[in-house]
């Protein structure tokens, strides 16, 4: 069985994880907690680990389909007989769209049998300012 390892991050911090060939999730099109006034002031203080922001940032257009590209890729890759398989989850903070996506990822991954090892490299960061506002 292939060894899987989710690494979520942070672009804004600009220290990108390495590996060979990762197979790669962008979530900086979904909707962000700390660019939502709506939910600004609840959220912000929370990670995707936090069920209400995991709901938020999986109600997002286009959520489900990154993880399901992201669950064909690695699918094709355990076929193919790649013994270890590198996932980059990234937005831009590394606090909640991106390690809701690879959370998600991960249950799904279990329940296809598999035992992925999730890294969430920046979520103890502070939240960085908003690209938007």
């Amino acid at each position: 069985m292939a060894s899987i390892l989710i690494t979520s991050y942070g672009t804004g911090h600009h220290d990108t994880p390495l590996a060979d060939d990762p197979v790669t999730v962008d979530t900086t099109t979904l909707h962000n907690p700390p660019d939502d006034p709506a939910v600004r002031a609840t959220m912000t203080q929370l990670t995707g680990q936090h069920p209400d922001v995991a709901a938020y940032v999986l109600a997002t257009p286009g959520a489900r389909s990154l993880i399901d590209l992201a669950l064909d890729e690695i699918g094709q890759r355990v076929r193919h007989g790649e013994p270890y398989i590198h996932v980059h989850v990234h937005c831009y903070g590394g606090r909640h769209r991106s390690v809701a996506i690879a959370e998600q990822l991960a249950a799904d991954l279990r329940e296809r049998g598999h035992n992925p090892y999730i890294a969430h490299r920046h979520i103890d960061r502070p939240v960085l300012p908003s690209r938007t506002r």
